[in-house]
């Protein structure tokens, strides 16, 4: 499909609305809720952090939000909170034990009446200082945390099942606690991640914006684009994708390995290598900064996770179908809860090139009828399960629940 054609919007042809977003109710005595994670860099957990701090701004709650900084402090602001830094990133002992008065006099001060911990290192200080406080205290579990050899790092990880509830971010991660540290089912709420669908919408981008980009990374007019987004480390695959390129064998497939090594520069060394010996040199392209992604999706033909270890979500996945493109995704982790096989995209199992190539190949051959169709169910796929406003709403609900229940037991 050539860059005119991709310039078409499945969007406009399709029956589903953007569904409005839900009003949260604001409560009489506008509780302050204070999450705590231990910087506000870039990822899942810090977008989701900004994501409830504005919703809770939106309810008439007030938000606060404890990190040790980074260059997303200012969107807190943005977003209606308010931001105090802290070293709750460190994980040495003797900070750790300092941070917890530093979080009770954070409490106090504040008049906090919930925390919510979103990382282990911080979650240790938090626990002790919501419990010596009387405040109640609950969890985000974002992913299988490594146990580490023989089982060590276990109990450190069970902070994050210390709460009065625990959401956890799939059911794949809903079931990882279960099984790992025997924690009551009651006490467990799923909570999926969401994406924002006014900047995830295909509506939204205009021509120009692709064109600038098409440009930036010189892909050539009538190029097939296949693109995976994520941080270049081992474990999210981008080999893999390199050799299932290298096994479909066809000229007018171009990559796009879209995301920062974060100055692991050998693996990206490490990528080019394999894409010249695949001769596939000029055709993958390694983008460590991107400035518009939703435009980037909508330059892509197929949309590809091709993570070896289990996603404890998989935004890539549910962006990619928001955007109205053919996601294929590894079977396992949360994967399967995000996609629907043939009808928003396919699943493949982890770790294989041969049957990667396969399914590129039935996704770059579609007719542009199954094709729009695709993206029609895609959209409205994402739209009703993963809006980021459903996902803010569902928390919302979680901390009522919490402070009906009263303060974490010591």
């Amino acid at each position: 499909m050539g860059f005119e054609a991709r310039i078409f919007n499945p969007a406009r042809l399709t029956l589903f609305p953007q569904p409005r977003r839900q009003a949260l109710m604001s409560t009489p005595d506008s509780p302050v809720v204070l999450q705590v994670l231990p910087r506000l860099v870039t990822g899942g957990v810090e977008r989701g952090t900004i994501e409830i701090t504005r919703a809770l701004a939106e309810a008439g709650w007030r938000p606060l939000v404890v990190s040790a900084g980074g260059p997303m402090v200012h969107q807190v602001g943005r977003a209606g909170g308010e931001h105090v830094t802290l070293p709750v990133h460190a994980k040495d002992p003797v900070t750790m034990h300092f941070n917890v008065n530093r979080l009770r006099r954070v409490i106090a001060q504040k008049k906090v009446a919930l925390v919510h911990a979103r990382s282990r290192a911080p979650a240790l200080s938090a626990v002790v200082a919501a419990r010596r406080q009387g405040v109640p205290f609950m969890t985000t579990f974002h992913g299988t945390y490594n146990l580490g050899p023989f089982g060590l790092k276990k109990p450190y990880n069970a902070v994050m099942t210390k709460g009065r509830l625990v959401i956890a971010i799939s059911e794949f991660i809903k079931r990882h606690i279960l099984e790992t540290y025997q924690v009551p089912e009651a006490r467990l709420r799923v909570v999926h991640r969401g994406v924002d669908p006014t900047l995830f919408d295909p509506e939204a981008v205009s021509p120009g914006r692709m064109i600038r980009l098409a440009q930036r990374w010189r892909l050539p007019d009538g190029a097939r684009v296949v693109m995976l987004p994520g941080r270049l480390t081992r474990w999210k695959g981008q080999a893999v994708l390199i050799r299932a390129l290298a096994k479909l064998a066809r000229p007018e497939v171009h990559c796009l390995l879209v995301g920062s090594d974060q100055g692991r520069s050998a693996y990206t060394r490490e990528l080019e290598k394999l894409a010249a010996e695949a001769g596939l040199g000029d055709r993958v392209h390694i983008i460590q900064d991107c400035d518009d992604l939703p435009a980037a999706y909508m330059l892509t033909d197929v949309v590809v996770s091709a993570s070896t270890d289990p996603e404890a979500f998989g935004r890539v996945v549910v962006e990619g179908q928001a955007m109205g493109r053919p996601v294929i995704a590894p079977d396992h982790g949360a994967a399967p809860e995000l996609v629907r096989p043939g009808e928003t995209g396919w699943l493949t199992p982890p770790g294989d090139p041969e049957a990667l190539a396969e399914r590129l190949a039935t996704a770059l051959d579609l007719s542009t009828e199954r094709r729009h169709e695709m993206a029609r169910a895609a959209i409205e796929h994402a739209r009703t399960h993963f809006d980021s406003a459903l996902m803010a709403a569902r928390t919302l609900d979680v901390y009522r629940e919490v402070l009906a229940a009263g303060p974490t037991p010591r």
